[in-house]
């Protein structure tokens, strides 16, 4: 599903008192590819209930220049609330998902293996409130950057 923050938060509060525990993570995921969806498994396999923090468009182009992301904000979490692995999509405009992470509290906060946890954002309010944090094991060989040079040099 894909949902806002606020509509998020209220289901925050329903999966917290069942005992759901959630894991968290964000990117831009903007085009999808055989490490993303490794990553999204490793990052399900850790709780009952994965939430994406998806960057906006707005936010894609703050980070990665002016001719991403490739694809709309609302294709990719199109993409992405329907992989196997995702429970529910949230898009943000931040440069980073530390607010939207302050909100929801998930149990537990992933990255790639590229980020050490103690970089990752938002790992001291996840910590603080009993969460943990976990970088995840990273695919090599796989990245939107690598797709788009290989594309453009064809």
């Amino acid at each position: 599903m894909i949902c806002s923050l606020e509509d998020f938060i209220t289901l925050r509060s329903g999966l917290k008192k069942k005992g759901v525990k959630v894991v968290f993570t964000n990117g831009c995921f903007d085009i999808l590819h055989r490490g993303h969806v490794e990553y999204l498994n490793q990052a399900k396999a850790l709780g009952d209930f994965l939430i994406i923090g998806l960057n906006s468009d707005s936010s894609v182009k703050k980070l990665k220049g002016d001719s991403r992301p490739v694809n709309t904000e609302n294709d990719r979490a199109y993409i992405l609330s329907n992989l196997f692995a995702v429970d529910c999509v949230v898009i943000f405009t931040e440069e980073t998902p530390y607010e939207i992470i302050s909100k929801i509290l998930p149990d537990v906060l992933v990255k790639g293996g590229d980020w050490k946890a103690e970089d990752i954002v938002g790992s001291d309010v996840v910590i603080k409130n009993g969460g943990m944090v976990k970088s995840l094991k990273y695919v090599n060989n796989y990245s939107t950057t690598g797709l788009i040079n290989k594309i453009s040099s064809r």
